[in-house]
């Protein structure tokens, strides 16, 4: 007995007509595929991230709240662990470092972080991947964080000198260790992680209290809270009481530099997996929609016989819905494959990039019946009008042959279209003339790849000029410096005796809680000369701005999350200073991509703390020559407390986002490519099997293949080339919404793009549309024409 006659009739012909439209099934399997893996990508990715996060964060007791202080006495931890809500308290030191790492030029710089002499702290504990934590009995121990550790190849037993509160120190490496709070690991001045320029490293309280000079103290609290707690009231009763040591404010998780990183990145995924995914389910409807119309015109009269011969409209219909099914189950299992396995590197590499001790990949069921039913109910709602004209077909209506097509004329009748064109030509716009719909429907398609390839490139285009405002606009600095404790202004006269420094400049910077009536942000305000040059403040046009005498410059994010104007008075609580609040007038309001911005000339800024003249560090323009000069100066000047080189910290952002960014393109033009070959590809095999007749009767009448292709290559060129202004258009308008839903208080990425990016997208999508085309002129070529012309029209 055959396999064959296990099955009912209809279901023998879906298996015929699935093997007759293989090649377009297949271009229609692969855009769903792309939708499905874009969605378990993104979600998936998402996922990992969050569970990963969640994990590390519970099993190593990530803090909630955080505060700094200039110096508070340890006998204050009762007082702290009994406010209400409370759970878990780590009184630690924490102090910055400057390093000198073997085979290295520049300094590199870090924080070293007080952990207990004996046992594991209450907060923040350390994952150690290898050695062991180091002893207090043992001076000049510690444990190294792994991003660094693995840049500069260190392990249990290696070495290596850093300058401690102007102490020199030589260093020995017990334990590899990654930490919940650093999980992306950012050096002060820095825009991405520097791991071979920036390390955490972990140290006995007793060693550490005794570099610093902290015996009996701390400088740093962290907190973790109950469920039913409620953190504002507790960060309000701890600034209580650390401000008569010079608390500088308590803030949440959500504002911890490395969980907002993290947390930014998380959003970022989430908005692809509403974005991008739609793109390629419309797209799949749409081609559904137009095979099926198609192969049902086709067999209007086999609808009819089976109609005559007893089988329902439900039947009929049913019979169409599987083939529609069939192949949306093809898609939805390539898409799985491929999301999975693409979801599971793209976790790796985030686990990679932001150390994570460990991955968590969960693969829920949920994830993956979500994608297939959202794709196989796009698919059935683009096959819906086409079913539903078989079920509403009459039986003796569909035996009988179509009416034929009414051609309307255009252009003077089409005498117009003559005299301008080849009557090839002609033919080919009446036939997209003769399907208006379907012709829009295929531009709109093909232009969707383009707008694609145009929300990916024109990252490039905004990443150079962020990189060019940044980096050469703004900051025109060799180098930051920045002082362990801020200063008299008698340091500059040092810092410019530094060899190789040929002009040095000053700041100050201190942190502050800018409110205005309910919206608020805790930043620093920076304080900067009047004729400021090696550090330029831009305003909106990017025109230098020279600073007035009196009242605030706020970058355009900070007036935009505060609904601050010129002349707003803005409440500012001095964090380091009291607590006191004081209202200053915003004069300005300018640009700035990185970070939230307040600045003011540095004499009002002193006048305004009220403790003198003071500068916290200076921006220097350096010799080139004497670099390594400077660098070996810097390592022995205890009051130095880090250093932040421009050139490599632009190197290492060009490498960094340019890394994400070439990862992202070729995802993009991989999918671009399977959406034009999917759409273009399938319009020319229906626009092939509606024509074939004609086609056969040019040839009949002496026209030669190129010439009978010519007509099927100018219509889809006509539509193809018509796609390409509403793909820019369209790829302008995503490109907006990622920028629009990337800003944060982190980054925000300007608007630009370059007419190039126009012009690679659309030559990548007409190449792929070639291709797609050649595929179909091949059959074109093998014609058959006494059995297409006997074939009943």
């Amino acid at each position: 007995m055959s396999p064959g006659s296990f099955l009912g009739t209809l279901d023998r012909k879906l298996l015929r007509d699935l093997a007759r439209i293989w090649s377009q099934s297949l271009a229609i399997a692969l855009v769903m595929a792309c939708g499905v893996a874009t969605l378990i990508i993104a979600l998936g990715a998402y996922r990992a991230l969050e569970e990963t996060r969640s994990a590390f964060y519970d099993r190593y007791r990530f803090a909630h709240v955080f505060a700094s202080v200039t110096r508070a006495p340890l006998n204050l931890r009762a007082a702290i662990a009994g406010l209400d809500g409370v759970s878990g308290v780590e009184l630690r030191i924490v102090r910055p470092a400057v390093l000198d790492m073997q085979g290295m030029a520049e300094p590199a710089t870090g924080v070293v972080v007080s952990i207990p002499d004996v046992g594991e702290p209450a907060v923040n504990r350390l994952y150690i991947r290898s050695g062991r934590l180091p002893s207090a009995v043992r001076r000049g121990e510690v444990a190294v964080s792994e991003s660094f550790a693995t840049a500069h190849r260190m392990e249990p037993g290696s070495t290596f000198s850093a300058l401690i509160d102007g102490r020199k120190q030589t260093l020995t490496v017990t334990g590899i260790v990654l930490s919940p709070e650093y999980i992306y690991a950012l050096a002060p001045g820095d825009m991405v992680p520097d791991q071979r320029r920036f390390g955490v490293f972990f140290m006995p309280r007793t060693v550490l209290a005794g570099i610093a000079e902290m015996d009996g103290a701390f400088n740093d609290v962290a907190l973790r809270v109950r469920r039913d707690a409620k953190p504002a009231q507790i960060i309000d009763a701890l600034d209580d009481l650390l401000r008569p040591y010079g608390g500088r404010g308590a803030y949440e998780r959500a504002d911890q530099m490395s969980h907002a990183f993290l947390d930014n990145e998380l959003v970022q995924l989430r908005a692809s997996a509403i974005v991008v995914p739609p793109i390629f389910l419309f797209v799949s409807a749409f081609l559904v929609n137009m095979i099926l119309s198609r192969m049902i015109a086709l067999e209007r009269e086999q609808i009819g016989l089976l109609k005559a011969l007893g089988y329902g409209r439900a039947a009929i219909a049913g019979h169409y819905a599987k083939l529609v099914v069939l192949i949306c189950l093809c898609g939805v299992m390539l898409g799985f494959a491929a999301g999975n396995w693409l979801g599971f590197g793209l976790t790796r590499l985030y686990a990679r990039f932001f150390s994570f001790p460990f991955l968590i990949f969960p693969q829920n069921a949920d994830l993956y019946l979500i994608s297939a039913g959202i794709t196989v109910a796009a698919a059935l709602a683009g096959a819906t009008r086409a079913i539903w004209g078989v079920v509403a077909l009459p039986a003796a209506v569909a035996m009988r042959a179509p009416a034929p097509t009414r051609y309307r004329s255009v252009l003077a009748g089409g005498r117009l279209l003559h005299l301008l064109f080849s009557q090839l030509t002609v033919m080919a716009l009446r036939h997209l003339f003769r399907w208006p719909a379907r012709s829009a429907l295929t531009t709109l398609g093909t232009s969707l790849s383009v707008a694609l390839l145009v929300t990916a490139l024109f990252s490039f285009d905004s990443v150079d000029f962020m990189v060019d405002t940044v980096f050469s606009r703004t900051e025109r600095q060799h180098a930051t410096l920045t002082f362990g404790n801020d200063r008299s202004p008698r340091a500059l006269q040092s810092v410019e005796k530094l060899p190789g420094v040929l002009r040095a400049e000053p700041f100050r910077a201190t942190a502050v809680k800018l409110r205005n009536k309910n919206h608020e942000r805790r930043m620093s305000i920076l304080g900067l000369p009047a004729q400021t040059d090696l550090q330029r403040i831009l305003d909106l046009d990017l025109q230098p701005v020279r600073l007035p005498e009196r009242g605030l410059l706020v970058s355009e994010r900070v007036a935009d999350v505060l609904k601050l104007g010129l002349g707003d008075r803005v409440e500012v609580g001095l964090l380091e200073h009291g607590g006191r609040s004081v209202f200053v007038p915003v004069t300005s309001i300018v640009q700035s991509y990185v970070g939230l911005t307040a600045v003011m000339d540095i004499g009002a800024l002193d006048r305004l703390i009220g403790d003198g003249r003071r500068i916290s560090g200076a921006y220097i323009l350096a010799d080139s020559s004497k670099l390594e000069t400077l660098y070996r100066a810097v390592k022995q000047t205890p009051a130095i407390a880090g250093i932040a080189l421009k050139e490599i910290s632009r190197s290492r952002f060009r490498e960094t986002i340019g890394e994400n960014i070439s990862i992202m393109m070729s995802v993009y033009v991989g999918l671009a490519a399977i959406i034009t070959f999917g759409v273009v590809y399938n319009s020319a095999r229906i626009q092939f099997s509606e024509r074939a007749r004609e086609f056969a009767s040019l040839r009949v009448l002496g026209f030669t293949r190129a010439e009978v292709s010519a007509v099927l290559v100018i219509e889809l060129a006509l539509i193809v080339l018509a796609a390409q202004p509403l793909g820019w258009l369209l790829g302008y308008g995503f490109a907006w919404l990622v920028v629009e839903g990337s800003q944060s208080d982190l980054f925000r990425i300007p608007f630009i793009i370059e007419t190039s990016t126009f012009a690679v997208a659309s030559l990548v999508v007409l190449g792929v549309a070639a291709i797609s085309v050649l595929f179909v002129q091949q059959r074109v070529n093998r014609l058959d024409m006494v059995r297409v012309l006997k074939t009943r029209e």
